[in-house]
């Protein structure tokens, strides 16, 4: 999975995370600053506000938030040891990493919205998707439709100006057909 959201702007939030609040565990801010001088480890890192469902997730909290402090979770496997996670991400440096953030007012951080990305895992986004794909079928369907009825009425007055008779009648009989199976 590829991140549209660039490595420096993931880095400078973090960075800008870590000077504004104090984390309750500070095992979590050595693992963010270990993720931040990779460059490779950042592109394969995704914040979420939900890291349901992933299959690779951290959770971190700061001070005043009424979280947990830290989990590590990996399938279907939790752990709140800091240096497990640790080890897992740099055994597994290939696979992505989900972060869910807990800190105040959040969502009016700016920095923290430009790097929030959508879960991929979760139903509600699945879902989404396809009615997106659906809509987007319908779209194509009808811009298919209408350009071909556009074609056919050209055809039809070229026809007129022409004084084709057999050309008009099939051209006719061809927007008659399109229209009714509309």
């Amino acid at each position: 999975m590829g991140s549209i959201i660039p490595v420096m702007d993931k880095k400078s939030f973090l960075r800008s995370f870590l000077k504004r609040h104090q984390l309750k565990r500070r095992e979590c801010a050595w693992l963010l600053n270990y993720l931040m001088n990779d460059d490779s480890l950042m592109e394969r890192v995704h914040f979420l506000d939900r890291s349901d469902e992933t299959p690779k997730a951290l959770v971190i909290s700061a001070q005043g938030i009424d979280t947990v402090p830290f989990s590590f979770r990996k399938q279907h496997h939790v752990t709140t040891d800091c240096e497990k996670a640790f080890h897992d991400i740099r055994l597994n440096h290939t696979e992505e990493i989900y972060i869910e953030l807990h800190f105040k007012d959040q969502e009016l951080h700016a920095q923290y919205l430009a790097v929030l990305e959508d879960n991929p895992y979760l139903p509600e986004t699945k879902e989404r998707k396809q009615r997106f794909e659906t809509e987007a079928d319908v779209v194509l369907t009808e811009s298919i439709r209408q350009f071909q009825l556009k074609k056919i009425n050209e055809e039809i007055n070229q026809a007129l100006d022409t004084h084709d008779k057999d050309a008009f009648l099939a051209l006719t009989e061809k927007l008659n057909h399109l229209l009714k199976n509309s």
